[in-house]
């Protein structure tokens, strides 16, 4: 592999590229912080959801901090006003904080050149266990984009024939080549975010570009630095609310809120061929499909990452076996769907979904019957977005 393994704060310079300064925030300036940027914040969330303190000799601090402790809290000073202003304590404290804030001490970044062979590069995004990377083109000696599971699960359902035929586009194609044949002439600028930009405008640029992945980039140095998603960023916020005043609707179910998609859900059943459910993958843009026995009861889901054990068991030159034959080789312990009711309160919801560290719930009634899926992305919007877009109608209101 062509691309560089390393931390996600500090990866080597790439082939052809000359050594480049670090982040101001990741080393210390001999005559203290930069000028004109924020000194950083000594407390980060590592990968655990553990918050640990960088600098001084501090002991690490507990998941849960306490209201004395000197952290992410005292940037953000809660107001204590009318009931109505509590809808947005949610979106104030993602104002009020960094993308920074949110990088781990330490994690592995993962950076492809263009050049390299896309079978290589989905081979090496399993070894390395993460589920998307930089491209970096050399020729303009900057981040042009990214490779994701959805390209591989593009590749396979544009190029599959049959077990008989060898994907000669998989095996021989480098990913700029991909890139050109998928974009053709629709490239589009990599989407990203300076580490100083606010954790709000990370949240707005997911949901508003309708991405999974957010490359934060030193706009100084060009280095990447993490990639921020919905998960991340909602483990981050869960971990300080029981600090912050509690809004109204945390205590409102899904169906008085409306949260979620409840109409023309996708989904599969047990003796689906896999090379289908990539098909629907691709026509309903979705991340997910449950799996649905004949009476109507979830059994299973079958996620995009899922289909990146094709390629660690280098068994997608058949994509005519069903789907649970495909998950009997699930790589890592499955503990069953993750599921909800619409009766239930966010707050319930928004617990349940950090815990289990997955990307959607699936919203069942009471004969486990799919009624509906609700995402991060939902949930998101509806803690951060949706209130700040209220304060926004009533400002130009008045």
């Amino acid at each position: 592999m062509s691309s560089p393994l390393g931390s996600c704060s500090l990866h080597p310079p790439l082939p052809g590229t000359s050594p480049r300064p670090p982040h101001p925030y990741l080393a210390p300036h001999p005559s203290g912080p930069t000028p004109g940027r924020p000194r950083p914040h000594p407390r980060r969330l590592n990968l655990r959801g553990r918050a640990s303190v960088g600098g001084g000799g501090k002991a690490a601090l507990a998941a849960a901090p306490g209201p004395a402790e000197a952290g992410m809290l005292e940037k953000f000073e809660l107001e204590e006003e009318a009931e109505d202003s509590e809808s947005g304590v949610y979106m104030r404290f993602m104002r009020s904080h960094k993308c920074y804030d949110i990088v781990p001490t330490s994690s592995k970044l993962v950076v492809f050149d263009t050049t390299l062979q896309v079978k290589k590069a989905f081979f090496a995004l399993v070894a390395n266990g993460v589920r998307a990377a930089p491209l970096w083109e050399s020729k303009k000696q900057s981040f042009v984009g990214m490779l994701t599971i959805t390209d591989f699960i593009n590749i396979l359902h544009r190029y599959y024939k049959s077990p008989m035929v060898q994907i000669y586009e998989l095996e021989e194609h480098k990913i700029e080549t991909w890139r050109e044949l998928y974009l053709q002439e629709t490239f589009k600028p990599l989407v990203n975010i300076s580490p100083d930009a606010s954790l709000f405008d990370a949240v707005h640029s997911l949901i508003k570009n309708k991405i999974h992945r957010l490359p934060v980039i030193d706009p100084i140095s060009g280095n990447a630095l993490y990639i921020l998603t919905h998960k991340r960023i909602l483990k981050f916020l869960q971990l300080f609310m029981s600090d912050m005043p509690k809004p109204a609707f945390m205590k409102q179910n899904l169906d008085a809120l409306g949260i979620g998609t409840y109409h023309n859900i996708a989904f599969i059943h047990p003796d689906t061929p896999i090379i289908k459910a990539l098909n629907v993958f691709v026509e309903r843009r979705v991340s997910a499909l449950p799996v649905v026995d004949e009476s109507g009861k979830v059994v299973d889901i079958y996620s995009k990452f899922d289909v990146i054990n094709l390629a660690a068991e280098k068994t997608y030159n058949n994509l005519d076996i069903t789907v649970t034959q495909a998950l009997q080789h699930r790589s890592q312990y499955f503990e069953g769907v993750v599921k909800c009711s619409k009766l239930e309160i966010l707050e319930t919801i928004v617990d349940r979904i950090v815990r289990a560290e997955v990307h959607r719930l699936v919203v069942v009634n009471e004969a486990d019957s799919i009624v509906g899926i609700i995402s991060l992305s939902d949930i998101l919007q509806a803690l951060i977005l949706t209130p700040a877009g209220a304060k926004q109608k009533q400002t130009e209101a008045e």
